[in-house]
């Protein structure tokens, strides 16, 4: 007769299939709480302290760390020497495993929990039963996913066993599975204690969906998601119009990004390919947006919207009228759902927008390596600005600079905003060259450029970019400084009387 050890935190389908099991002449083993779940449903088992001869300790912590299930799991089939040494100590072989673990990620995430309560949520039996079990596929398949009982058993049903491949498959998915929980741990073990950058780098992620294809058609891609997702797409709710694209989600969380640093008052953030077309803030919602589709709306066709509050009938009318692909905020009046809903491709997401990111880290792959540095979360507010001008900037002028601030830390480098009433005029994106990126912001401004202010990620190096700024009738300049020719960009703003700031803070983004 062959032998089943099932034991499982995630009790989903668990009963049917240990029936099915139990109809092809599986004697079952069970542990604790599953075989209690399963006497329950009226299936006989076996207790693990049956097999072993020896009673479950510790609180449960010790019950099948013992050479009765691993010498069972690990018993090489056609290995004479090892059926031989089976038999002399009378271990029986165990021809299944079905094993899921401890919910530590479930534990972690409970609000209250204690450090105690984590650690006991620790499991070492389970991953060493999968582990075991896994490393002897060639005899033994292996389940630590209930979404995988359906298919073997109609394997055993229609052949006996499983198949070497479904078993590798399997095999393969387990040591997934306890990667991820391994990861976990160290995760939040690490966490504690403070270690920044150890000697290695671990991370797992959960997948959320395959994607249609990646940046462009010839790559496929997949969305996955952290441990404990808050302010992120992966955590939004999609209420209407197609899948997203990988091209959604680079845009969706660049707009997010840009939206969390508006945080306490109504903002509109305009994405076209991850940089910001159109920001605006206001009184009201409706306000912010007329502001931040004002700002460019010619590139705003196609784009993103993100917005911090919700979604009423003003503003849902305006935002029909334009193509858009995604839209996303914390709710949508039922009306305003109903007009935008009636545009069939549109992608309608809700997110909470007052809940904060959970990441710590920025990372990003090279070509067989990765960069992991800290979020850029640095904030400025006026009392770190520094006036280096003879002009101080009035207090509309800081109100803007510190708005404009806020937005070309999002923008790519070499990055230049002009900024004015609240709302972004020109963005320049990308450039090779401060001032390049300087007479693009000031082309799009047009003749809104006079009495605006601009920003700058980084120090000039040349008085060139504020020279541009003279030409365009910007009144004041906000900007890291720190370049050893600081001194003929000031010259320039006294000659024309442009106040000018420096925040000590630079904000590249390449």
């Amino acid at each position: 007769m062959k032998r089943a050890l099932v034991s499982v935190s995630d009790k989903s389908g668990l009963v049917d299939f240990v029936r099915g099991l139990k109809e092809l002449g599986y004697e079952i083993i069970s542990t604790g709480g599953t075989r209690k779940t399963l006497e329950e449903a009226g299936i006989s088992t076996i207790s693990i302290s049956d097999v072993t001869g020896f009673p479950e300790i510790m609180d449960g912590r010790v019950k099948t760390l013992h050479p009765k299930v691993h010498g069972a799991l690990l018993g090489v089939r056609d290995n004479e020497s090892h059926m031989a040494q089976l038999k002399e100590l009378g271990i029986e072989l165990i021809d299944l495993v079905c094993v899921n673990l401890y919910p530590f990620k479930e534990t972690v995430q409970k609000p209250g929990v204690t450090h105690e309560e984590v650690i006991e949520n620790i499991d070492i039996g389970g991953p060493s039963m999968l582990r075991s079990a896994s490393k002897n596929y060639q005899s033994i398949p292996v389940l630590c996913d209930p979404k995988d009982y359906a298919a073997v058993l109609s394997e055993l049903q229609e052949n006996g066993e499983t198949t070497l491949k479904t078993r590798e498959r399997l095999a393969a998915k387990v040591f997934r599975h306890t990667a991820r929980y391994d990861a976990m741990i160290a995760e939040y073990l690490t966490a504690r204690t403070e270690e920044k950058y150890p000697e290695s780098f671990t991370i797992t992620y959960d997948k959320v969906q395959d994607l249609r294809y990646g940046e462009n058609p010839h790559q496929s891609a997949a969305f996955y998601k952290n441990m404990h997702p808050q302010y992120s797409l992966a955590n939004a709710t999609q209420l209407h119009g197609k899948e997203l694209s990988y091209n959604n989600i680079q845009d969706g969380n660049a707009a997010i990004e840009i939206l969390k640093d508006f945080d306490g008052q109504p903002a509109a953030v305009g994405v076209k390919h991850m940089n910001p077309c159109g920001i605006g803030i206001g009184s009201t919602i409706e306000e912010a947006w007329d502001k931040a589709y004002e700002a460019d709306p010619v590139s705003i066709f196609g784009g993103i919207v993100a917005l911090n509050e919700p979604v009423n009938m003003a503003v849902a009318e305006k935002l029909s009228k334009i193509f858009l692909e995604i839209i996303i905020a914390p709710s949508f009046d039922a009306d305003a759902f109903e007009l935008l809903s009636k545009k069939k491709n549109i992608r309608l997401m809700q997110l909470d927008t007052t809940l904060e990111p959970t990441a710590k880290y920025k990372v990003t792959n090279v070509l067989d390596g990765l960069l992991v540095q800290d979020m850029d979360d640095k904030t400025i507010t006026a009392q770190d600005l520094r006036c280096v001008t003879n002009r101080k900037p009035t207090a509309e002028e800081i109100e803007q600079l510190l708005f404009a601030w806020k937005v070309v830390k999002h923008v790519k480098s070499n990055a230049i905003v002009l900024v004015k009433d609240n709302m972004t005029i020109g963005v320049g994106a990308g450039q090779m060259n401060r001032v390049g990126a300087a007479k693009i912001a000031i082309e799009q401004a047009g003749e809104k450029a006079k009495g605006s202010v601009m920003s700058s990620d980084a120090f000039f190096p040349m008085p060139d970019t504020v020279e541009e700024a003279v030409k365009a009738g910007v009144t004041a300049i906000i900007q890291p400084g720190g370049s050893i020719k600081d001194q003929l960009s000031i010259d320039v703003c006294n000659e024309y009387g442009i106040a000018m700031v420096y925040t000590g803070v630079r904000h590249f983004k390449h």
